[in-house]
């Protein structure tokens, strides 16, 4: 939701300071004469820390688990869907990396050819296997999971449904910082007008206060976990009491950081790290019901929503990418280490049957949990089971990347 608004001389002065305040050079130490005794011993000197590796080490197709059995031509249909024509989602990003656009445009003309022989062949010819690492070198990461929720609903408020969603509230203001600043690219500054001045958007136990008296919901649940919930997954399904069913999809966000609720409660000593899942928050919540909303409110950030009636009821919901994800094979990822689009290769295992994943993958979302070198969230579909999939992965993972021969390896922050 775009505003026009006009912001006066002294916002724009406090918009400066904000972006500015982190870059304030320190003050410079005063001098004195040393009344150090002559003799005195220097300080031993502090070891360096060491060098931080690239992101990537080179690798090999030989290295991949589960490579020669995998569906190669439908990773490639996926992967060439996402610059096709009718929607060339990948071109129209400014971000892009060119060979990455090439590379997709490229797999579009050999999968309309069917003479240029198989597809495993023709990745392994066109592409460069690179492993992702640790500064110190170390290959492990993390994959958690995500999925769409079907929660249930109301137009109107009641004694059941009385957990809120909003739309964009009309106060919000998002200053893309790019616009004004090209060295701040992807950076967005995001608050309200008070008076003349521009300051942060409410937190979320602010807007729990001030957001009823303030904004229509778009809809009520029955469950406020729920609702939580629903916004760290950032989209889902509700089905309202007539029997129809609308998709909520990501519309913005309030600006504050996010906080891991499940974190929280380890820190505390109240669960472990084991049982802080999503069915190990619902069992401290059904044990806890008068302590959740100070848990809740623990993390900051709100996500508001806006209703999709563009996707099909096959679709899945749109990932940051802008394209619809797919079940068991689209991913999040730290957009300042990995493009959008990118080809992926992960190695993991499902946290419900214990078998192994090991599989392709396609870059088309992200979060504000996701942050790290070898690090993804995996979107395992909608419904019930997969939410119990995405509520229980927290698995060791393995992640490589597929780039276009020739070429140099994207920049990390591009």
């Amino acid at each position: 939701m775009k505003k026009n608004l006009r912001i006066s001389k002294a916002a724009k002065t406090g918009l400066l300071v904000l972006i500015l305040a982190g870059c304030a050079s320190s003050p410079q130490p005063t001098t004195t004469e040393c009344k150090c005794p002559p003799t005195r011993e220097p300080a031993p000197a502090q070891a360096e820390a060491p060098t931080a590796l690239p992101l990537w080490a080179k690798s090999d197709f030989s290295k991949l688990p589960g490579w020669e059995s995998a569906n190669h031509i439908a990773y490639l249909q996926a992967f060439a869907k996402q610059c096709a024509t009718d929607s060339n989602t990948l071109g129209k990003r400014k971000t892009t990396p060119p060979p990455l656009l090439e590379a997709c445009k490229k797999t579009g003309q050999f999968l309309g050819n069917q003479g240029q022989g198989s597809a495993k062949r023709w990745m392994e010819t066109n592409f460069e296997v690179w492993q992702f690492q640790q500064e110190d070198g170390s290959k492990q990461g993390l994959l958690t999971g995500y999925f769409e929720p079907v929660l249930q609903g109301s137009r109107k408020p009641s004694a059941r449904f009385n957990a809120p969603l909003y739309g964009v509230p009309s106060e919000l203001i998002t200053v893309k910082l790019d616009e004004l600043y090209p060295d701040l690219k992807g950076k967005r500054l995001r608050g309200r007008l008070q008076g003349d001045s521009l300051v942060p958007f409410f937190s979320r136990a602010e807007w729990e206060r001030v957001g009823p008296n303030r904004e229509r919901p778009l809809v009520w649940v029955d469950d406020k976990l729920d609702a939580f919930l629903l916004q760290v997954q950032g989209s889902g399904r509700v089905q309202l009491t007539d029997g129809s069913t609308i998709r909520l999809s990501y519309a913005e966000q309030n600006g504050h950081p996010y906080k891991s609720i499940g974190k929280v409660l380890v820190d505390r000593g109240e669960l472990s790290a084991a049982q802080a899942t999503i069915p190990g928050i619902r069992q401290w919540a059904k044990a806890n019901p008068q302590r959740l909303d100070a848990l809740l409110n623990e993390n900051p950030s709100v996500v508001f929503f806006k209703e999709n009636a563009v996707l099909r009821p096959e679709d899945g919901p749109i990932g940051a990418l802008g394209v619809p994800l797919t079940a068991e094979l689209s991913v999040a990822i730290d957009r300042q280490r990995v493009p959008y689009g990118s080809l992926l290769w992960v190695e993991s295992s499902n946290p419900v049957t214990g078998k192994p994943i090991e599989q392709a993958a396609l870059a088309q979302d992200t979060g504000g949990a996701i942050r790290g070198r070898v690090r993804a969230d995996y979107y395992w579909g909608t419904g019930e089971a997969a939410g119990q999939a995405a509520g229980l992965m927290r698995q060791p993972l393995h992640m490589w990347l597929f780039w276009p021969k020739g070429h140099s390896l994207p920049t990390e922050g591009n």
